[in-house]
């Protein structure tokens, strides 16, 4: 199961996720590695202290975006084959 930590104040995406079969973790509350990270790009320097553990993973800016468009963005880039 593929792991992606979100902002706090993105509950709709989270459970959007969550409701897809994502394990979502809160951003900057977690230990293990994430495969992908969501943020509302409102605070450049929110990644700084997890750069380490997120190393490779694609951060997706939930900004101006649905939680439909969000998880479709998620989905695509944590998907094994290519999608259009």
């Amino acid at each position: 199961m593929a792991r992606v930590a979100v902002e706090g104040n993105l509950t709709q995406i989270s459970q959007m996720l969550r409701d897809n079969g994502y394990q979502v973790v809160e951003l900057g509350n977690w230990q293990n590695p994430v495969d992908a990270v969501v943020i509302t790009g409102q605070d450049v320097n929110v990644l700084s202290d997890q750069s380490k553990t997120i190393t490779g993973a694609p951060v997706i800016n939930a900004n101006g975006m649905t939680a439909q468009e969000v998880f479709h963005a998620v989905h695509v880039r944590l998907s094994p084959t290519r999608h259009h």
